[in-house]
């Protein structure tokens, strides 16, 4: 059997830019790209090779020779293992700069579409303490320190509660602190935790797939509100309540407090009955003048203010007179379509997840909004010529589909449906550029506005004004 030859250890190269998940980008000696977490344009770094192949390689710094000037002290004691954000040790600025240039690049490069002048992206004003929503895993296996694997023998328990390593979903790391969500939301996560230990709880075991405490959902909102969720593998209630009741009696803020017995293989929410164990079994959140009802299935944008500032973007592209028929595509609990639905004459929602549709109805009722129809289904086969010979053909298609972009037959709809202005918001601009591709044949880009939802991260939202081309005669 032939030795693997070890991999090489690459000293002084220089971090010239930044690229696929936010990794900064550098070129080996015999020309090959190299990938390298938690370094920084103008870094001059020892890199240890970690994956080796044709076209690319992975490495890990070993040695900072010379930092770079865009380089700022991370904030989190558990950067560089937590997969959270991975960009606190870049200057704002420089987060914003390569935002921006890697939205420019996917519309050119992927979706080689002409371009107007950009509008420079929207900053976050928050950079830390942002998220209104937070997800925690409980896990019997969790991440140990190099001094604690030499010791493992000796550790009185594995348990931990926080967030996956990346790349492990056996894995997580036992989190002191998280600087994504304000307050309470620290205080919640290590009173449970501890509250677990002290009463041997049992952690979640993602490998036996067994134990009790499972996952932990803090959901916040601007008018003061918390959501409180914890999921559950093993439906053993007395110590559940033992959990419940000791949250409920610690931290009397927590409006709505839930829990859920899931024993599925994976912890997705959406078809698990919720239980309300105290308070209300929904959360209030206001954008502007709308309220909204805000479930444990609702999708609702994570970051409130960047959120109010990109529907604005959405309304500004529109710029509606009252006449006009819109659909809002992937509506989610409706928010984009009842921001607008003043300024349009109808709105007409489309959403595959049944009690976001159900919560979006009852959000235009709070709103008093009787211009709003929403309607549960696949997008591929409910948006349809049915449907068009209901309501009309529409004026204005607003689309903000998943990370995975839009199926190819809701982009053959589109086009047949022939709306006069498309506006396309992204959470992934690479797959949003392979859809303008596709509308490229009637439609050309008019305004592009990038927004910055996820400081501290690669993440980057992305708005595009479509216009129907003019034909000539």
């Amino acid at each position: 059997m032939r030795k693997k030859r070890p991999l090489p250890l690459l000293e002084q190269i220089e971090v010239t830019g930044a690229g696929a998940k936010g990794r900064g980008v550098a070129k080996s000696p015999d020309g090959r790209v190299i990938f390298i977490p938690f370094s920084a344009p103008g870094d001059i770094i020892d890199v240890q090779v970690t994956k080796k192949r044709r076209s690319h390689m992975e490495g890990r710094i070993v040695k900072i020779h010379t930092p770079s000037a865009k380089r700022t002290p991370p904030k989190c004691v558990h950067f560089g293992v937590c997969g959270g954000c991975k960009w606190q040790h870049l200057d704002y600025n420089e987060q914003l700069a390569i935002k921006e240039e890697t939205v420019r690049n996917n519309l050119i490069r992927i979706g080689h579409v002409e371009l107007p002048e950009f509008s420079p992206i929207l900053g976050a004003p928050e950079l830390y303490h942002y998220r209104n929503k937070m997800e925690f895993s409980f896990s019997n296996q969790r991440w140990l320190t190099e001094d604690e694997i030499s010791e493992q023998d000796t550790l009185a328990h594995r348990n931990g509660l926080g967030l996956h390593i990346p790349g492990r979903w056996d894995r997580v790391l036992d989190l002191k602190e998280c600087l994504l969500q304000a307050d309470p939301s620290n205080d919640i996560r290590l009173s449970l935790r501890n509250f677990a230990l002290e009463n041997e709880i049992s952690f979640f075991d993602p490998r036996q797939q067994a134990g009790i405490l499972r996952t932990l959902m803090i959901r916040t909102t601007s008018t003061g509100e918390i959501m409180v969720l914890l999921q559950c593998y093993e439906p053993r209630m007395e110590q559940i309540n033992r959990v419940l009741e000791h949250l409920k009696i610690n931290f009397p803020q927590i409006t709505s407090l839930l829990y859920v017995i899931n024993q599925k293989a994976n912890d997705t929410l959406y078809d698990q009955e919720i239980f309300c164990y105290d308070g209300k079994d929904h959360l209030m959140e206001k954008m502007g003048s709308l309220t909204f009802k805000i479930t444990a299935k609702s999708f609702y944008q994570t970051n409130s203010e960047q959120a109010y500032a990109l529907y604005k973007v959405v309304r500004d592209f529109a710029s509606l007179s009252g006449d006009e028929l819109v659909y809002d595509l992937y509506s989610g609990t409706g928010t984009i379509a009842q921001f607008i639905a003043a300024d349009a004459r109808q709105v007409i929602g489309i959403e595959s997840v049944p009690d976001a549709v159900d919560a979006a109805r009852e959000n235009a009722e709070f709103n008093g909004l009787d211009n709003t129809k929403f309607h549960v289904g696949d997008m591929r086969f409910e948006l349809n010529d049915t449907l068009v010979e209901l309501y009309g053909a529409p004026d204005l298609v607003i689309t903000d589909p998943p990370r995975d972009g839009m199926h190819k037959d809701v982009i053959a709809q589109l086009l047949k449906m022939d709306p006069t202005t498309i506006i396309y918001v992204s959470c992934n601009s690479a797959t949003q550029a392979r859809d303008l591709a596709l509308l490229d044949e009637k439609y050309s880009v008019e305004k592009v506005q990038p927004v910055d939802m996820f400081p501290q991260t690669h993440h980057v939202e992305n708005v595009v004004l479509l216009k129907k081309r003019v034909t000539q005669a």
